[in-house]
């Protein structure tokens, strides 16, 4: 049922939702038609042009985009023509909507043949399926849909693995590293980062086959090539295009940022913190005091979530871990990791540009998983029944309430 109102929520947005609202949909789209109109399946990313949100039809302004054109090229050889009609939008969107959902549906599938209650897989699925950005995000043609479904896959591939040990679990998890990889660089690092923990671990308790390494090699080799072939090709996995480096130093012009004294680091490491967790509910509108009260709720579900990483660490520490335990490990230092990175890169193009725009959560999507079931493990060493109830209850009901009241109407 879950799934179920996640994908109509997602349909009925896609019908109605403006092409030019968030998301840089249209510069996504304007990559399909370029490889539609070129039959250039690996454009010069110089050469590609964006097309006007209402006729699309190619304009003279360059395509930002610096992304692997996989993505894209797949949803040129299934999809109709983009070029010139508008109407073939809605199909593409669609398929963003089904990888997503094939994502969360592989997310929950956690819940059967484990010891989760009922409640507790309400409490692990209901903040998945109302991440404020997800539903929007599906609704749009965007590689980070492929990210995300790239991501459950290897987490679900980890956990499977870790419980059984079977080797088709492991190669579950590689493909959700080349899936995610192939969508966008974040994909690769949050899942590579993931599966190389997971296997660290499996090495350690002797667990884990040599062999199998051999084919994690193969996969992260694969899931890196277009990064590999952009540095042959730019000089960069991330190229800094013309356009792109036009779109960074207007916007800061026009934002009025570009001529402001930079901030120090503690200084930009707080506004990324709150920008971070302000655009985890994108919103239009003017935001009050109960919109930004609202902000307890994701503050407090991210402290659980550090409690249940401390909670997993000691059952580690006491070789009492469970699959759980691992997932949650493994995908929490991950996260911590490429954060601590994103944090980096976007200070130093802040120093160099004045740009503060780069704390976007929706990099994070391919182990949004990770959050949740870290609230589990706090659940589980929760044994006081009223602190326990409180606990499944807040994890339940919060984040319900907070898509419900967390941005502003209109």
């Amino acid at each position: 049922m879950i799934l179920g109102l996640f994908v109509l929520a997602c349909v009925s947005i896609a019908g109605r939702t403006d092409v030019t609202t968030g998301f840089d949909e249209p510069a996504h789209i304007s990559y399909v038609a370029h490889i539609q109109h070129t039959g250039d399946a690996w454009p010069a990313l110089g050469d590609m042009r964006l097309i006007d949100p209402q006729t699309f039809q190619f304009i003279g302004e360059p395509n930002y985009l610096n992304h692997p054109p996989i993505f894209y090229a797949l949803l040129a050889e299934i999809g109709p023509k983009l070029e010139g009609h508008p109407q073939a939008l809605l199909a593409y969107r669609r398929f963003d909507v089904v990888l997503v959902a094939i994502g969360l549906a592989a997310l929950f599938s956690l819940g059967v043949n484990t010891p989760l209650s009922r409640p507790e897989f309400c409490a692990y699925a209901v903040p998945l399926a109302c991440i404020p950005i997800l539903v929007p995000l599906a609704s749009a043609v965007n590689n980070d849909d492929l990210a995300f479904l790239g991501g459950a896959l290897a987490t679900v591939g980890v956990w499977r693995l870790v419980a059984t040990g079977g080797g088709f679990w492991f190669a579950f998890a590689l493909v959700g590293v080349v899936a995610a990889g192939w969508a966008k660089l974040t994909g690769l690092l949050l899942t590579a980062a993931l599966v190389s923990t997971a296997i660290t671990y499996l090495l350690w308790r002797g667990r884990m086959r040599w062999s199998w390494t051999i084919a994690a090699g193969l996969a992260v080799a694969l899931a890196a090539a277009p990064y590999v072939i952009y540095v042959v090709q730019y000089g960069s996995p991330t190229p800094e295009t013309p356009a792109q480096i036009a779109l960074i130093e207007n916007g800061a012009r026009a934002a009025g940022w570009a001529d402001l004294p930079r901030k120090s680091f503690p200084g930009y490491f707080a506004h990324f913190i709150v920008a971070f967790i302000r655009d985890w509910m994108p919103a239009l509108g003017t935001w009050s005091a109960f919109n930004y009260a609202m902000f307890a709720v994701p503050v407090a579900a991210l402290t659980c979530a550090v409690a249940g990483f401390a909670v997993s660490s000691r059952r580690l520490w006491c070789q009492q871990e469970t699959p759980l335990d691992v997932v949650v490990l493994s995908g929490a230092l991950a996260l911590t990791a490429i954060f601590a990175l994103h944090v980096g890169y976007s200070y130093a193009r802040h120093v160099a540009t004045g740009w503060l725009l780069d704390a976007y959560p929706r990099y994070y999507l391919p182990l949004a998983a990770i959050v949740p079931l870290a609230g589990l493990s706090l659940l589980a060493a929760t044994e006081t029944p009223r602190w326990r109830a409180g606990l499944l209850t807040f994890l339940i009901v919060g984040p319900i309430l907070y898509r419900i009241f967390g941005a502003p109407f209109g």
